[in-house]
């Protein structure tokens, strides 16, 4: 039985922050590597997208919220270009997702206290975006993980770890509720799973904004 999440789990250092955005790219990268031989024009579990396309999203996040975070606009998106060539092979694919989290680690790693940018979901500082790339990450790798039955449906399978999912869901869900372990949690808040006595949200954000 996994322990709810911790009063206090997320890192108070900046990179702190940036390592657990690397975790979480090694992370993706042991649980998709399996799927080489694949069909990855299935959807991801879940979504509408293709797991290809879902890899693409993954990527071109993590680099926005780099994008974002060095720009540092105040009420719009960056314009940001990329190029993906969904015929490269899986594993060129995954070095790029582990590319763009460490162009968004080193963001992170070099912001100051109190660098702010706009999201859609809350203007932010360098913690609520490693938070975010954590978020992406996490999530997305279980969504293709699932779509292309590398594992059964979330609690059978792979576990998504802990230790990411708790920082994750304290930054970004200040009403999640508690008891609960940290990776159901995150499912929940992100309405892919019920818990014990809350159904399935049909819709949710989270909440990027700097607290205290």
């Amino acid at each position: 039985m996994t322990a709810p999440v911790r009063e206090s789990a997320a890192p108070r250092t900046l990179a702190g922050w940036a390592a657990l955005v690397g975790y979480a790219a090694d992370h993706c990268s042991a649980v998709l590597e399996e799927g080489a031989g694949l069909d990855w024009s299935r959807p991801a579990a879940g979504l509408e997208w293709s797991a290809a396309a879902t890899l693409d999203h993954l990527a071109l996040g993590l680099v926005g919220y780099a994008g974002l975070l060095t720009a540092r606009p105040a009420d719009r998106y960056i314009a940001l270009f990329a190029s993906l060539d969904p015929k490269a092979p899986l594993p060129a694919r995954l070095e790029g997702i582990r590319i763009a989290a460490s162009l968004l680690a080193a963001t992170v790693r070099g912001a100051d206290e109190g660098d702010r940018a706009w999201h859609p979901w809350g203007r932010s500082d360098a913690p609520g975006f490693a938070a975010m790339g954590v978020t992406e990450l996490v999530l997305h790798t279980d969504d293709i993980a699932r779509g292309l039955g590398l594992a059964p449906a979330f609690p059978g399978g792979h576990r998504l770890p802990d230790e990411l999912c708790a920082p994750a869901v304290e930054r970004l869900f200040p009403d999640a509720p508690a008891g609960h372990g940290p990776a159901e949690t995150l499912l929940w808040c992100t309405g892919r799973t019920a818990l014990p006595g809350l159904p399935r949200r049909t819709e949710w954000a989270w909440d990027g904004t700097v607290r205290g």
